[in-house]
C-alpha cells in the first residue's frame, strides 16, 4: 500500500477532467438561454446597488436567493451529483445560503451598496469580475460551451455574491459570506486537482472580499467610537 504522502489531490477526484468538461458543456447546452437571463438579472442588480435603499436591497436579496436556488438544484443536485457524491451536500449548502439571503435581506437587515466608498468600489470590482470578466476568460480559455456564467454556475455566483456583500453593510453580512467563501475554497481545490491554471482565482477573490468587508467594519467601528468623543469635545 502506498504511503499517504505520495497521494495528490488528483488521486481523490471521482471523475476525470474530460468528464467534468463534458458535464459543463451538456449543462450549458441544456439550460440555454438561462445564461442570458442570468446576465440580465446580474446587470439589474448592478443598477439597483448604485442607489442603495431598503426596498432595492430586498429586491437584490431576492434575486440573489433565486440564483442560488437555481445553481443548487439545476447544477449541484441534478448534474454535478451524478459524478460527485459530495455535490448533494454542496446543493444543500447553496439552498441554505438562499434561505439566509431571504431571511436577512427581506428583513432589511442588510443594505447593498451602502458600505464605505472604498469597500463599495472594491466589492463592485469583484462583482463585475464574476459578472463579465470570468465568462469571457472562460470562453477564451476553454471555449464558449464551457464558459461559467454568474447565476448559472457556482464559482462566479459565489464570487459575485461575495463582492456584493463586501459592498454592503448591516447585520448578517458575515454570516452570508461563509458559504460563498467555503465554496470558493472548494472550487479552487477542485480546479487544482483538475490541473486548471485558474485554480487560484476563486480562493484569492474570496480572501479579497473578506478583507474588504473586515476593513469596512473596522473603519465603521472606529468612526462610531470617535463620534461621541468629538461631540463631547
Amino acid at each position: 500500500m502506498s504511503e499517504w504522502w505520495t497521494y495528490t489531490l488528483s488521486d481523490f477526484l471521482l471523475f476525470s477532467p474530460k468528464t467534468y468538461e463534458r458535464l459543463l458543456e451538456r449543462y450549458n447546452a441544456a439550460v440555454w438561454p438561462a445564461q442570458i437571463a442570468a446576465l440580465l438579472l446580474g446587470a439589474l442588480i448592478l443598477v439597483l446597488i448604485r442607489r442603495p435603499s431598503p426596498a432595492r436591497s430586498r429586491v437584490v436579496a431576492g434575486l440573489l436567493a433565486a440564483l442560488w436556488v437555481w445553481v443548487a438544484i439545476a447544477f449541484q443536485l441534478r448534474r454535478y451529483a451524478t459524478i460527485n457524491w459530495a455535490a448533494k451536500y454542496f446543493g444543500w449548502a447553496f439552498l441554505l445560503e438562499a434561505g439566509l439571503l431571504l431571511a436577512i435581506g427581506l428583513a432589511s437587515s442588510l443594505l447593498f451598496g451602502s458600505a464605505r466608498a472604498a469597500a463599495v468600489r472594491a466589492g463592485t470590482v469583484l462583482y463585475l469580475f464574476a459578472l463579465a470578466i470570468e465568462p469571457i476568460l472562460g470562453a477564451a480559455a476553454k471555449g464558449p460551451s464551457r464558459a461559467e456564467v454568474f447565476g448559472v454556475l457556482p464559482d462566479p455566483t459565489a464570487i459575485g455574491t461575495l463582492g456584493l456583500l463586501a459592498a454592503a453593510r448591516g447585520r448578517g453580512r458575515t454570516l452570508l459570506m461563509i458559504v460563498p467563501a467555503l465554496w470558493c475554497l472548494t472550487g479552487g481545490l477542485t480546479l487544482l486537482a483538475l490541473k486548471d491554471a485558474g485554480f487560484w482565482i476563486p480562493p484569492l477573490l474570496a480572501v479579497a472580499a473578506i478583507v474588504v468587508a473586515f476593513a469596512d467594519s473596522r473603519a465603521r467601528g472606529r468612526a462610531s467610537s470617535e463620534a461621541p468623543a468629538s461631540v463631547g469635545a
